[in-house]
C-alpha cells in the first residue's frame, strides 16, 4: 500500500484542455457595393448680379419688397429723372440746330454748283461750299448720338434687375446721392433654384479611384450621372438629390485638393446661399468588396483588424483595409476571403490561437443589411 501511494504522488497532474470559446460568426461574401464618399460643402448661388445706379443723381424711392423675387427687367429703385430729361432736350434742340446748319449748307452748296456750270461762281466757292457741307452732316451725326447717350441715361434713372431671382436687402436709402464717380450698389439678386454646392476633394483620393478603375476593381460613373444627395445640418436628408456640374483641373497647392460643384434642384427655396451642408457623392461601385458589420472590425495602433474562426478551429486575426462605411457596415476592400467566418460576438475572449465554436448568426442578413448579430447561446 505504501508502494502504491508513493507512486500515485510522485505523478503530476496535467491540466485538462481549454474549452472552445462559443462565438457567433457571419460568413464573409464578395459582392459590388456602390462606391460614395461622405463630404462637406457650402452652398452659393447659381447667379448673383449687383443692382447699381449707372447714372448720378438723388435715389428717390425703392420699387420692390426687399427679400422678393424679381424678374429680369423688373423696375427696382428709381433715381431723380429731372436733370437727365433736362440734359435730354439739351441734346434734341442741338441736334435741331445742327440738322437745320446741315440743310442750309447743303442749300449753298447746290447752289454754287450750278452757278458754277455758268461760271458765275468760283471754283474755290463750290469747295468751300461742300466743305461747309459735310462738316454739317457730321455734326448732326454728333448730335445724333448725343441724343442716344441722354436717351440711355434717363433710362437708367430707372433701375432695373439685370436677372431673375430673389432680391437682397436695400444698401442704400432714399435720398442719397448716388453714381457720382462710381456705380453706387444699391442691392443685389441672386438665383437660388437651382443652387450649386462647392466642395472638395482629396487629389490623392481622386488619382487612386482612377488607378483603381484602370485595374478594373472599381467601376466610376459618368461625371454628368453621378448623383449627390445633401444632408441638411440637423442631419434630414434633402428631398431632392442633384448631379456634378464641374469638376477642376487644377490641384489647390494649400490644401491638395481638387474643387468640385454640384448642382441641386431648390424649387422651395429650403436651401439658402452660404450655407455648410453634408453631402453623399455617389462616384460608382467597388465591383468586389466585403461589406463587414462593426462588431467584427476593430481598429489598434496598426490599423483595422478582424478575427475569424480558420479550418483547424482557432481564432486568427486578419489585418484588412477599411477606409468607408456603408449604414452600420464597414466596406473591406482587402484582407478577407469568401468564406471567412467572422466573430461578431465574444470578440474580447476570442483570442488569437485559442480553439473556438462557430456559431452562425446569419450572414447574409448580418453582412447585406447591417442587422445586428444575436449574441450566441451561453455554454
Amino acid at each position: 500500500m505504501a508502494a502504491v501511494l508513493l507512486t500515485a504522488c510522485g505523478k503530476k497532474q496535467e491540466a485538462p484542455p481549454p474549452q472552445p470559446v462559443e462565438v457567433g460568426v457571419v460568413e464573409a461574401r464578395a459582392e459590388s457595393v456602390p462606391l460614395t464618399r461622405e463630404l462637406v460643402g457650402r452652398l452659393s448661388a447659381t447667379r448673383s448680379a449687383d443692382v447699381r445706379a449707372r447714372v448720378s443723381g438723388v435715389l428717390l424711392k425703392r420699387l420692390y419688397k426687399e427679400g422678393s423675387t424679381v424678374t429680369a427687367g423688373q423696375p427696382m429703385f428709381q433715381i431723380d429723372p429731372a436733370p437727365l430729361r433736362a440734359a435730354l432736350n439739351g441734346a434734341q434742340a442741338a441736334l435741331a440746330q445742327a440738322e437745320a446748319a446741315a440743310t442750309n449748307a447743303a442749300i449753298t452748296a447746290k447752289r454754287n454748283r450750278e452757278l458754277a456750270t455758268n461760271g458765275l461762281v468760283s471754283r474755290a466757292a463750290v469747295d468751300e461750299a461742300e466743305a461747309a457741307e459735310r462738316s454739317t452732316a457730321a455734326q448732326v451725326l454728333q448730335a445724333k448720338a448725343n441724343v442716344e447717350v441722354a436717351r440711355i441715361n434717363l433710362s437708367y434713372a430707372t433701375v432695373s434687375s439685370p436677372i431673375s431671382g430673389r432680391a437682397g436687402q436695400q444698401r442704400v436709402t432714399e435720398g442719397a446721392l448716388v453714381g457720382q464717380g462710381e456705380a453706387t450698389l444699391l442691392t443685389t439678386v441672386e438665383q437660388v433654384d437651382p443652387i450649386y454646392v462647392n466642395f472638395d476633394q482629396p487629389a490623392a483620393e481622386v488619382e487612386q479611384l482612377r488607378r483603381q478603375q484602370t485595374e478594373g476593381a472599381v467601376t466610376l460613373t459618368d461625371r454628368n450621372a453621378t448623383q449627390v444627395q445633401v444632408f441638411l445640418q440637423d442631419g434630414t436628408p434633402y428631398s431632392k438629390s442633384g448631379t456634378l456640374d464641374f469638376s477642376d483641373f487644377s490641384v489647390n497647392p494649400t490644401t491638395g485638393a481638387l474643387a468640385f460643384r454640384a448642382l441641386v434642384p431648390n424649387p422651395d427655396r429650403q436651401l439658402l446661399p452660404g450655407m455648410y451642408v453634408n453631402l453623399r457623392l455617389d462616384l460608382g461601385q467597388l465591383n468586389r468588396a466585403y461589406l463587414v458589420p462593426q462588431a467584427a472590425l476593430q481598429r489598434d495602433t496598426t490599423g483595422p483588424f478582424v478575427k475569424v474562426v480558420n479550418a483547424e478551429g482557432k481564432v486568427e486575426q486578419k489585418r484588412v483595409v477599411s477606409e468607408t462605411s456603408r449604414g452600420s457596415n464597414w466596406i473591406v476592400t482587402s484582407g478577407l476571403a469568401d468564406g471567412d467566418q467572422l466573430i461578431v460576438s465574444n470578440f474580447a475572449k476570442a483570442r488569437p490561437g485559442t480553439p473556438a465554436k462557430a456559431v452562425p448568426t446569419g450572414s447574409a442578413q448580418a453582412v447585406q443589411t447591417g442587422a445586428p448579430a444575436p449574441a450566441p447561446a451561453k455554454q
